[in-house]
């Protein structure tokens, strides 16, 4: 497997530092409120960088932090009333509801930074002892960035060459204007800890180090994020590790690309700032996901409502392509016989589709290449429902149904219940109409239920008709096709038709 290395800026080898196990960390997001589609990018391509390592048969332990005190969380309960407590609880189980919505995994380890306050006192004195942190006299610790020789190794950014004040706030208690605080001295109203130096809070640059170290151990496999935090969070937590353990934070990092709105930056100035949890309200997560999974996790994605709606028609595509073939093998009138040649093409392509697949994800993740794979096994089994109508082998339908299946989920998108004829909510309401036959509004629904199922045979979906056909003999109704068109009957009573 290549994997893109932001530090090395190419792509290399994926090797374990333990054979057969990868140990990941990615930045989670300060919660002060709900994550943008911008956050939400970048927690679903490690969410699917995941589930490939774990497809590919490593034992993956991920961990992501919550950072739950913080600048804007401060400012955020200020502004509200409340303590920082309570502003961080309601939005890290926002954060954790939308991602599960969202259908990315849990990590296997969460930690929040107000429950890691000693592990990171203790990093900070390790960096102290060694000379590369010191304590000023207003109460803050800073890491000396010119105390470390490697300073700069992951971002290429050299300091000799900024000049002080233009990228940070100058501050005359720092003997360097890039010297960044570690710990954070007590003010009035903030939420604050003991340590050495006085009461105070963390910085944030600090807490993933210290956790890193803690439940990970140091250097780690992948240690992922957005391109915005190579410059300074990610070049600042190396800097700690290195210089407090002498070992490199990850062998591998990872970053992804900006998310822009039509074409622009995303920004509430603009009008285009959306939150995921506005977005999941209108619009099924797996479509979303499918939207995003089409750029490579590395390039800009253009993000529109537009390309939005596009995919759902993509998402019911591929979803109609499963739901068929199983429809076709379990519902096929061919005997066993030797496979013919529109047989034998299915069954290559479903072999070739997973190649493809894992060629493309070996790739450096790519999900543009791996969804490419998938949609020509959508077009070569839907041109074999056409060739054969019910006259399929029903092992060659149900191995494709089960590949296309196989691979969406590496992608964490289920179709597995496309697999069963399920009627869609709206239907069943009207055939709970239906079932008093009662109400101005029964004609309506039982109309509705049979321009449904006409549709679906005019689609082709049969499992889908077959669902509305049975839903409607479950209430004692035969459809009749006459002359005139399909109509319901009940006990020798039309009830529409």
């Amino acid at each position: 497997m290549l994997v893109y290395n932001s530090q090395h800026h190419k792509k290399e080898e994926l090797t374990p530092i333990e054979p057969g196990k990868i140990r990941m960390y990615v930045c989670g997001p300060t919660v002060y409120d709900q994550i943008h589609i911008g956050n939400a990018r970048t927690f679903l391509s490690f969410d699917v960088i995941r589930r490939y390592l774990q497809y590919k048969g490593f034992d993956v332990t991920m961990a992501q932090n919550l950072t739950d005190v913080d600048d804007k969380i401060i400012n955020r309960a200020h502004e509200e009333g409340r303590s920082s407590a309570e502003v961080a609880e309601e939005y890290s189980n926002a954060f954790i509801d939308i991602m599960r919505k969202f259908g990315v995994a849990d990590p296997d380890i969460r930690p929040r930074a107000t429950q890691e306050i000693t592990a990171m006192q203790d990093m900070i004195l390790t960096l102290i002892d060694k000379g590369h942190a010191y304590a000023a006299n207003n109460g803050d610790v800073y890491f000396s960035v010119h105390s470390d020789k490697n300073y700069g190794i992951l971002s290429g950014r050299d300091l000799d060459q900024l000049r002080a004040g233009e990228r940070v706030e100058v501050n005359e208690d720092k003997r360097n204007p890039f010297d960044f605080a570690l710990w954070k001295a007590a003010k009035p109203g903030e939420p604050s800890w003991p340590s050495p130096w006085g009461d105070g809070r963390p910085g944030w640059h600090t807490e993933c180090c210290a956790m890193i170290h803690r439940y990970l151990g140091t250097p780690i496999d992948i240690h992922g994020g957005g391109q915005d935090l190579v410059f300074p969070h990610h070049e600042n937590e190396t800097a700690q590790a290195m210089c407090a353990w002498d070992a490199a934070l990850a062998n591998t990092w990872m970053h992804t690309g900006m998310l822009r709105v039509d074409g622009e930056k995303m920004s509430k100035s603009l009008g285009n700032f959306y939150t995921l949890k506005e977005v999941l309200d209108k619009y099924p997560a797996h479509a979303v996901r499918l939207l995003m999974l089409q750029t490579h996790y590395r390039a800009p994605l253009d993000f529109s409502f537009s390309r939005l709606d596009g995919t759902l028609g993509t998402l019911e595509r591929l979803s109609g392509c499963v739901r068929n073939l199983m429809w076709a093998a379990n519902n096929s009138a061919s005997p066993a016989h030797e496979l013919a040649e529109s047989d034998n093409v299915l069954v290559a392509a479903t072999t070739q589709a997973k190649a493809d697949f894992v060629a493309q994800m070996d790739d450096d993740f790519n999900t543009a290449g791996g969804l490419a794979a998938i949609f020509a096994l959508t077009t070569a089994a839907n041109t074999y429902l056409d060739q054969n109508a019910g006259n399929v082998v029903a092992y060659v339908a149900t191995d494709a149904a089960n590949m296309l299946v196989e691979l969406l989920a590496v992608l964490g998108i289920d179709l597995s219940a496309s697999t069963q004829n399920e009627l869609p909510a709206q239907l069943i309401d009207l055939s709970a109409k239906l079932a008093n036959y009662a109400g101005e509004s029964t004609e309506e629904a039982a109309q509705a239920l049979l321009d449904a199922r006409q549709q679906a045979r005019a689609e082709k979906n049969w499992p889908l008709a077959d669902s509305i056909r049975d839903a409607i003999a479950e209430l004692g109704l035969t459809i009749e096709d006459t002359a005139a068109g399909p109509r319901l009957t009940t006990k020798g009573r039309a009830v529409r038709g």
